[in-house]
């Protein structure tokens, strides 16, 4: 993420001030003069549902920490076919208090497996486009296994119990909704 400034003339001399980063639930506050290393760090789960184009930048820049020496990233993103049919875009949609519930509890469940830092969990709603990211998940830790073990864990568990539905828009035939092979939901075509 680049550092924004804002600059201001003020008797011929130009100032530049650093804009403060977003606030994130969790996060510490660093009092002038303090080393961030002085400072306790609270662990942090950032999660984020949006119809906006996602920011890998963002997402890592938001799990990096002084106490870490990993941080480890899964992006999805959207591939231009599927089964010999060309594909042009997916289409996500959620019922957001679920999909955020289940998020939580699938950090809450990283954070009892592993030692982990900061989690972030950013998924993409409606339309997105060939080559574009609908998944970012990054997690810090203090060594890579942790980290990459719980990437791996949070996209797997994710896709089996989070409520997102996706539809694959193809050029030339009808658009199909497909069901995550992971999830555990019941459909209508399985016994009862």
């Amino acid at each position: 993420m680049s550092s924004l400034e804002i600059s201001s003339s003020c008797c011929n001399q130009e100032m530049k001030l650093p804009l403060s980063p977003p606030l994130v639930e969790g996060s510490a506050f660093v009092p002038p003069g303090k080393d961030m290393n002085e400072v306790e760090e609270k662990s942090k789960d950032i999660i984020k549902f949006t119809s906006e184009k996602l920011s890998i930048d963002e997402a890592s820049q938001l799990v990096i920490s002084p106490v870490c020496g990993a941080v480890s990233l899964f992006v999805g993103t959207t591939r231009n076919n599927f089964e010999g049919k060309k594909v042009i875009s997916l289409e996500y949609e959620a019922y957001l208090p679920m999909a955020e519930n289940e998020v939580r509890k699938i950090c809450s469940d990283i954070r009892q497996k592993w030692p982990v830092r900061h989690i972030a969990v950013f998924h993409r709603l409606g339309l997105v486009p060939v080559s574009e990211a609908s998944i970012i998940i990054a997690v810090s830790s203090a060594h890579r296994a942790a980290s990459l073990e719980a990437v791996s864990y949070a996209i797997d568990n994710l896709k089996a119990k989070v409520p997102i539905w996706k539809k694959e828009m193809y050029e030339e035939s009808p658009s199909s909704w497909k069901r995550n092979k992971e999830c555990f939901w019941p459909t209508s075509d399985s016994t009862t």
